[in-house]
C-alpha cells in the first residue's frame, strides 16, 4: 500500500478505451503489481488509490475470477492488493479496502461525514423508558455494562466511566470507512457508515448502518441472508443471519442470531443465541439462549439461561408506562408457557413454570422451583440441587464456549457452587429456619416474599442447603490442603494450619455475580473509587480490573471460606486440628455421594416406562422396551450415569485420601 504512483498515459489510454472515466486521473495513484486491463467501467472521483491486482479468487463450484475492478464507482477510496469488486450499483465511497478482500453485486457502500461506527450509541436497556442506559463501544464487556447499567446509586462513578467511553468514542471517530483485508461482501443492498474487520463474510444482507463488525482472523464474523442492523456492534465469532433484526443492540463473541430474530435496545454477550423470537431493552449476559417463535423478552436481566417456548414477561402495569425490570439470575430457567410479571427477582439457578403476577424475590433462595398453582406461587426451595438438568448444563456452558478470538472480552466463571450462591444459600437456610420456627413446625404452609411455601418443601430445602454448603466448604479445604500435583503431603498440625492462612486479605464479605464475573464486591467497589477519582484513565485498565479479579477467583474464594468455617462449623480455622479437618471432609464425603445419588436417581427417571412412551411403534411392552433401547441405550450405559458413578468413586477416594492426610498429623 505504499510508493503509489501516476498513471502512465498509456494506463489511462487503456483503462478510458474499457469503458473507464476520470475527471482527473491524477488523482488516481496506483501500486506495484497494477493492471490497467484488469480495470473496466469504473469511473473515479477524489482520491482514489489501488494496490496490485494480481492473483484472483477461486469460488464454491472451482469458479475463478481474477482480480480487478469492473463495473464500479469509487470516490474517495483506497483498494489494497489482490482485490477483486464488481457490480456495485450505485458506488463505494469513503472507504478504505484491505487486501484479498471481495466485494460483488452491492447496492451502495459509503460513509457520509463523521462517524463512530455504532460506537457511542446508547442503549435504553432494561427501562424502555430510560435511565439505565448504556452507551456501547468495541471492547464492552458485560462487567463494564453490568455496572453501567444498574450501579445508577453512584452517579459520580457511572459520569466517569461514560467520559472513559466518550474518550474511546471520539478516538475512533471518522469520516472514512474500513474493510478488513480477507473480507467477502457479496449480493448485498446497503452499508453506510459500517466499520469492518479481517475475513468477514457478508453475503446477501439488506441492510448494515452505524455499526461496526469487528471481525479478525482468528474469528470472523459472518451475517447474512436479509440482515438489517442498525445502530450496533457485532464482536468477533458471532454470526447473525437468517433474516435477524437488529437495532440499537450490542452483540458479544460468538453469538448466534437467526431464522428471523428480532431485538431492539438490547446487550447480548458471549455465546447468546437468539432465534426465531424477540427482544427488547433485556440484559443478556453470557449464554443467554432463546430459540422459540413465541418467546418474547423484555426488560429482563439474564445470564446461563434457556428460555422455554411461550416465555413471557411484561413491564408494564398498564398506568405509568413500561417503566419496570425484572432479573432471573445467573442459570435461571423458564419453562414453556412461563409468564412473569415485573418486577421480580428469581434466585441463581431457578425454574420458573406457569404464570406468576405477584412480584417475588427469591434471590436468597436459589437452586429453587417456582411453580403456578391456583394462580399462586410456590416456592419449593434447593430442589434444582438434585436436579440432573442442572449439573448437564453446568457441564455443557464451557464446552460450548465458542470464542476463538485469543482476546477475550467476557471473564466468565463457570462454577454452579462459589461464595455468590453459598452466601445466598445461607441466608436462605436462616430465612427457611426463621419461618418454620415463626409459624411453627405443624404449619401446612409458609409465606414468603408473594409466595407459598409447603412444610415437606421447606423441610427438604433446608436439608438440601446445608448438603450443598457442606460440599462447597469441604471441596474449598480439600484444595487447599492438595499439593499442585493433587498429592496430600501435609504431616503435621503446624503444616495443617499453615496451609489455612489465607493469601489475601480480599474476599471475606459479600460477593457478587456481575454478569458472568463473580468477584468480592469489596474489589468491585474498590474499582468504582479508581474509576471515581481518576486513577483508572482508560477502558482497557477498566477490563484489566475484571481480568484481575477473575484470575485472582481462588485465592479470594479461601478467604471467604477461612472466614465463614467458625460461622459454619463453630470452628477456629487458625486453630483448626486435625480432627476439625477430618470432620468437614467427612461431611464433605457425604454431601457430595449424597449429592450424585440424588443425580443418580434424577437420571433413572428418564429410563421408566412413563418415558418409553411413543416409543415401539406398533408393538407390545416388549417391542417398545427394545425400540426405546435402541435410541436411547441402556440406563447403566449412559454417558452422563457413567460420569456420576466415576465421580461417586473418585471422590470417595479423595475423601479418604484426604483424611488419611489430616489423620498423619495428629
Amino acid at each position: 500500500m505504499n510508493n503509489y504512483r501516476n498513471l502512465s498515459d498509456a494506463e489511462i489510454a487503456a483503462m478510458e478505451a474499457a469503458g473507464c472515466s476520470c475527471s482527473d486521473w491524477k488523482s488516481v495513484t496506483v501500486g506495484e503489481g497494477f493492471d490497467a486491463s484488469s480495470i473496466k467501467d469504473v469511473t473515479f472521483s477524489g482520491t482514489v488509490r489501488i494496490g496490485s491486482t494480481r492473483g484472483g479468487f477461486t469460488l464454491e463450484g472451482g469458479i475463478h475470477r481474477p482480480c480487478g475492478i469492473s463495473n464500479a464507482i469509487l470516490h474517495n477510496v483506497t483498494v489494497g492488493d489482490g482485490c477483486y469488486i464488481r457490480n456495485i450499483q450505485n458506488y463505494i465511497a469513503g472507504y478504505d479496502i484491505g487486501d484479498r478482500v471481495f466485494i460483488e453485486n452491492v447496492g451502495i457502500m459509503a460513509v457520509d461525514g463523521q462517524s463512530s461506527f455504532g460506537n457511542g450509541v446508547r442503549v435504553s436497556v432494561l427501562n424502555e423508558t430510560g435511565g439505565r442506559e448504556v452507551t456501547i463501544h468495541d471492547r464492552l464487556t458485560s462487567h463494564q455494562a453490568y455496572m453501567e447499567a444498574l450501579y445508577r446509586h453512584s452517579p459520580a462513578f457511572v459520569s466517569a466511566l461514560e467520559t472513559l467511553t466518550g474518550a474511546y468514542v471520539e478516538s475512533i471517530r471518522s469520516d472514512r470507512g474500513s474493510v478488513g483485508s480477507g473480507s467477502r461482501i457479496v449480493n448485498t443492498q446497503c452499508i453506510k457508515n459500517v466499520r469492518i474487520g479481517e475475513c468477514a463474510d457478508i453475503f446477501g444482507v439488506l441492510r448494515l448502518s452505524e455499526g461496526s463488525v469487528n471481525s479478525n482472523a482468528s474469528a470472523p464474523v459472518v451475517i447474512g441472508q436479509g440482515v438489517i442492523c442498525e445502530d450496533f456492534i457485532i464482536s468477533s465469532g458471532s454470526r447473525v443471519d437468517d433474516g435477524a433484526m437488529l437495532t440499537r443492540c450490542f452483540v458479544g463473541q460468538a453469538c448466534r442470531f437467526g431464522h428471523g430474530y428480532s431485538a431492539s435496545d438490547s446487550l447480548f454477550f458471549c455465546n447468546c443465541q437468539g432465534e426465531n423470537g424477540e427482544a427488547c431493552a433485556i440484559f443478556a449476559g453470557p449464554f443467554t439462549v432463546t430459540h422459540h417463535k413465541s418467546t418474547l423478552l423484555i426488560a429482563g436481566m439474564f445470564s446461563f439461561m434457556n428460555a422455554g417456548s411461550g416465555s413471557n414477561q411484561s413491564n408494564h402495569m398498564y398506568k405509568l408506562g413500561p417503566i419496570h425490570q425484572g432479573t432471573l439470575e445467573r442459570g435461571a430457567k423458564t419453562a414453556s408457557d412461563s409468564y412473569i410479571l415485573w418486577p421480580s427477582r428469581v434466585g441463581a439457578f431457578s425454574l420458573v413454570m406457569g404464570r406468576h403476577v405477584t412480584h417475588s424475590d427469591t434471590t436468597n433462595l436459589p437452586f429453587s422451583y417456582l411453580i403456578e398453582n391456583k394462580n399462586a406461587t410456590y416456592l419449593v426451595p434447593g430442589i434444582n440441587l438434585r436436579s440432573v438438568g442442572t449439573i448437564r448444563d453446568a457441564q455443557k456452558w464451557p464446552k460450548r464456549d465458542g470464542r476463538k478470538d485469543p482476546q477475550r472480552l467476557d471473564c466468565i466463571n463457570y462454577n454452579l457452587l462459589s461464595p455468590f450462591t453459598v452466601q445466598k444459600m445461607m441466608k436462605g437456610l436462616k430465612t427457611l429456619e426463621n419461618l418454620r420456627y415463626a409459624s411453627g413446625e405443624l404449619s401446612d404452609e409458609y409465606s414468603f416474599h408473594s409466595t407459598k411455601i409447603t412444610n415437606s418443601a421447606l423441610r427438604r430445602g433446608i436439608a438440601l442447603y446445608r448438603i450443598a454448603i457442606d460440599k462447597f466448604m469441604g471441596n474449598s479445604l480439600i484444595s487447599r490442603l492438595q499439593d499442585p500435583d493433587g498429592s496430600f503431603s501435609i504431616c503435621s498440625e503446624e503444616d495443617l494450619r499453615s496451609r489455612m492462612k489465607p493469601d489475601s486479605p480480599v474476599g471475606s464479605g459479600e460477593w457478587v455475580d456481575i454478569s458472568g464475573l463473580i468477584a468480592p464486591k469489596s474489589e468491585v467497589l474498590s474499582l468504582m473509587k479508581d474509576v471515581e477519582t481518576g486513577r483508572i484513565k482508560s477502558l482497557d485498565e477498566v477490563t484489566q480490573a475484571f481480568v484481575r479479579m477473575h484470575s485472582e477467583y481462588y485465592s479470594y474464594e479461601w478467604t471467604w471460606v477461612f472466614q465463614h468455617i467458625q460461622e459454619i462449623y463453630g470452628i477456629n480455622p487458625s486453630k483448626m486440628t486435625p480432627e476439625d479437618a477430618e470432620m468437614i471432609i467427612e461431611r464433605w464425603r457425604d454431601a457430595v455421594i449424597g449429592l450424585d445419588n440424588m443425580l443418580y436417581e434424577d437420571a433413572r427417571k428418564e429410563f421408566n416406562l412413563a418415558s418409553m412412551t411413543g416409543f415401539g411403534a406398533d408393538g407390545d411392552k416388549t417391542i417398545k422396551e427394545l425400540d426405546f433401547s435402541e435410541v436411547r441405550g441402556e440406563f447403566e450405559s449412559n454417558a452422563f450415569v457413567g460420569a456420576v458413578l466415576r465421580h461417586i468413586e473418585v471422590k470417595g477416594s479423595l475423601g479418604d485420601a484426604a483424611i488419611a492426610a489430616v489423620k498423619r498429623c495428629r
